[in-house]
């Protein structure tokens, strides 16, 4: 290649570079951030793993993991049990209930954000995990099935999208 081959070959790879910063300006890299997603994931795992480097619980770690699964079964058994009680003893049902419209408004609010907390965090915790894993599952029932596998190139899939197809 002579020497206005590579004149014009490093600046028209020079511009493409700066085109495709500028861009990024614009538009996140969908492979940087799934770079950088699939880092992050691995960190995390490799965080939860030296939780368990060193063996069994002891009876500490278990009587706080008890206490942890203790929440739902109690609003869902309690709440249960204050209609069985509203049938059984009316009586002392009404005046209990009267306690509890004297609560100020602010302590409800209180409550109903611990309680959306702890709620929204399970959720997260076990339907939004990382993007990775259900790409893997979609591609593992798609197998089965008989279907090609999908793509789980982003930029490859966002440029589909534009054109498409």
């Amino acid at each position: 290649m002579g020497l206005i081959g590579r004149l014009i070959g490093g600046g028209a790879r020079e511009l493409g570079e700066t085109v495709g910063h500028v861009a990024d300006g614009f538009r996140p890299n969908a492979t940087k951030s799934m770079q950088l997603d699939h880092a992050a994931y691995r960190a995390a795992l490799a965080q939860h793993g030296t939780e368990f480097e060193f063996g069994r619980l002891g009876w500490f770690d278990s009587f706080i993991n008890g206490l942890n699964r203790l929440p739902r079964p109690f609003l869902a058994f309690g709440t249960l049990g204050l209609f069985a009680y509203a049938m059984v003893d009316p009586a002392g049902f009404a005046p209990r209930m009267a306690g509890l419209a004297a609560v100020p408004e602010p302590l409800w609010w209180l409550l109903g954000a611990i309680v959306s907390f702890y709620f929204g965090a399970r959720e997260l915790h076990y339907t939004r995990g990382p993007r990775g894993v259900g790409r893997m599952l979609g591609g593992l029932v798609a197998r089965k099935r008989g279907r090609s596998k999908p793509s789980t190139n982003a930029a490859l899939e966002a440029w589909r999208a534009e054109r498409g197809g």
